[in-house]
């Protein structure tokens, strides 16, 4: 998806908060906007869900393989900061996948983040095209997503759906059709998705 949602997004913003000529003040509101967030993103300001690095490790250390999925055109930039090397060191974790400078974009074995699709989700487009370039049929693929737009994508694709209520919407994510709702990923039963199953820890 181009730069739509950016516009979209920019548009809403301004109309929220009641700026004269949002449509025509959007462009600049964007691109100031998409600045800031460069800066914070090159300078380490954010935080990665230490439950999703944990997931990925684990996920990769079970011979699964993983493909990164955004419609963001900023994921790559944080992807690439990410170090799961240092992450491991600091939380104790041995793992076979890591090695030294290793970041979160390297350990994707498909990245299909910020291209420019046709179709956005809830169309499955991007998740179809991240399966194609696993070598994975869709009917094989588990998606991860903590919106409602995303789970309808990945049903949409005929794939299975984890949705991460982040932000209090697990009803919204069950309605939406996942199959499993968790909180954290560390909640996600990994001998059970070894199997090929969504299940979550009893």
């Amino acid at each position: 998806m181009s730069g739509k949602p950016r516009m979209s997004g920019a548009r809403a913003a301004l109309e929220h908060f009641g700026v004269p000529d949002a449509d025509a003040r959007a462009g600049q509101y964007a691109a100031r906007k998409q600045a800031m967030v460069v800066r914070l993103i090159e300078a380490g300001d954010f935080t990665a869900y230490p439950d999703a690095l944990r997931f990925i490790i684990a996920v990769k250390d079970a011979g699964i393989a993983v493909a990164a999925a955004s419609s963001s055109k900023n994921a790559n930039l944080f992807l690439r900061r990410i170090r799961l090397d240092t992450f491991a060191r600091e939380h104790g974790i041995s793992s076979p996948s890591l090695r030294p400078g290793l970041t979160l974009l390297d350990f994707f074995d498909a990245d299909v983040s910020g291209r420019d699709f046709t179709h956005g989700k809830p169309h499955p487009e991007m998740f179809l095209t991240a399966a194609h370039e696993l070598g994975t049929a869709p009917e094989a693929a588990i998606v991860l997503e903590d919106a409602a737009a995303g789970i309808e994508a990945a049903k949409a694709g005929g794939m299975a759906a984890i949705g991460i209520a982040r932000a209090h919407d697990a009803d919204l994510l069950s309605a939406a059709g996942a199959d499993i709702v968790v909180t954290t990923l560390d909640e996600v039963d990994l001998a059970a998705l070894s199997d090929g199953q969504l299940a979550t820890k009893r």
